[in-house]
């Protein structure tokens, strides 16, 4: 009988134990995911950023000029008949000349090249007089990808400022279906960037109104990017298996843009996710607990186009300076994907920085510039180390 008792007792506390995990349990039927679950708008702050540019990156470069590879150069021993030709320095740094054969011209002005040459040369001319002339600029390149007439990569064969580069570059793409011109680039997100970073550059004040004090000089490796403004999707970046752009759809929600990326990648700290919202110079955000989420202790969130999603490593520092590490991994995100959608690949679709309000007319890009510039191969080859 004792032991029929103790039975018993043992089998109530269990059934009451099922009893309150079915309570507390979500049943089988329930998915995260599922756009019948309660969601919930955001609430953003609005984040001060500094995007005027220094007087620094207003002044035209003045350092001399050092030869590098690709630089074709006319070299000539004066006073000596059938010496003049015309070379390049090669990709290791070197120019191969008459009897000097290969001399270091990478790193070096022209006279200091010269210099070499003569001593190169000495042993078969008396007193040789080489002149070096550089007949073209090849080795300090920008890029310009985006909404103009003619994207690519162009040598910076003079001090260079922004505007000019558009210019070169057959200016901003426009539509004229609408029954009006209407400029196709999203110039509140367009960027520029240099080693990496977002330089503070306000497209729209230089283009619609003129301001000087936005047009900035380029340097080599200097990437122009002008996205869409007809633009409708979500950028995922950060510590997440698939960083990539994600097609908006209507009532798009956090959890299904983190499920097309495959999930949060391994040590994302998920405690503090950052959706910024916004134009580059009046930024948004918004910091999410995607942990609470995903243990159904809090809603879903719905997103809007041109959102930007940020997982992190690691708990966020200040808000600020989390906000300029979002738009640094969003430009190279961007740039490298742009780069590849003109070239004819397959990544898609293509993002803006970070809103861009949708069009009713839409226009395909130009097709690809003639030979007056390199091609997207080596385009893509130059922005391969962004992403």
């Amino acid at each position: 009988m004792i032991h029929g008792s103790i039975a018993r007792t043992l089998c109530t506390l269990l059934f009451l134990l099922l009893a309150s995990c079915r309570q507390i349990i979500p049943n089988s039927d329930f998915d995260a995911r599922s756009g019948n679950q309660t969601v919930r708008n955001l609430t953003f702050s609005n984040v001060k950023v500094n995007r005027q540019p220094s007087k620094e990156l207003l002044k035209a470069p003045t350092e001399t000029y050092l030869l590098g590879p690709g630089d074709i150069v006319e070299i000539e021993i004066a006073e000596v008949p059938g010496t003049l030709a015309r070379t390049f320095v090669m990709p290791d740094g070197i120019v191969y000349y008459n009897l000097a054969g290969g001399v270091r011209a990478e790193g070096f002005t022209q006279n200091q090249f010269a210099e070499k040459l003569t001593q190169a040369l000495k042993k078969d001319y008396s007193k040789p007089v080489v002149n070096v002339s550089l007949v073209e600029v090849r080795s300090r390149r920008y890029s310009i990808l985006g909404r103009v007439f003619k994207p690519g990569i162009y040598p910076l064969r003079q001090p260079t400022t922004l505007l000019e580069a558009i210019a070169d570059a057959g200016g901003l793409f426009t539509s004229g279906f609408s029954g009006f011109t209407e400029e196709l680039a999203d110039l509140s997100n367009s960027v520029v960037i240099r080693d990496g970073k977002i330089l503070p550059v306000n497209f729209d004040k230089l283009v619609r109104t003129g301001d000087t004090s936005q047009n900035i000089y380029l340097r080599d490796n200097d990437h122009i990017y002008l996205p869409s403004s007809t633009s409708t999707t979500v950028l995922l970046l950060g510590a997440v298996a698939l960083p990539q752009a994600i097609g908006y759809k209507d009532s798009l929600t956090l959890i299904d843009c983190i499920a097309q990326c495959k999930g949060p990648a391994k040590g994302a700290y998920l405690k503090e996710i950052v959706i910024v919202r916004g134009s580059l110079d009046k930024p948004q955000a918004a910091l999410v607990n995607l942990k609470d989420i995903l243990t159904g202790k809090a809603t879903n969130v719905l997103l809007q186009p041109g959102d930007i999603v940020f997982i992190p490593k690691r708990p966020l520092s200040l808000l600020e300076s989390t906000i300029e590490l979002v738009f640094q991994d969003a430009a190279r995100t961007i740039a490298a994907g742009e780069g590849s959608r003109v070239a004819g690949g397959n990544q898609s679709p293509s993002i803006a920085i970070p809103l861009s309000s949708p069009s009713s007319s839409s226009s395909a890009p130009p097709p690809w510039p003639p030979t007056d510039h390199l091609p997207l191969s080596s385009c893509l080859h130059s922005l391969s180390y962004l992403s």
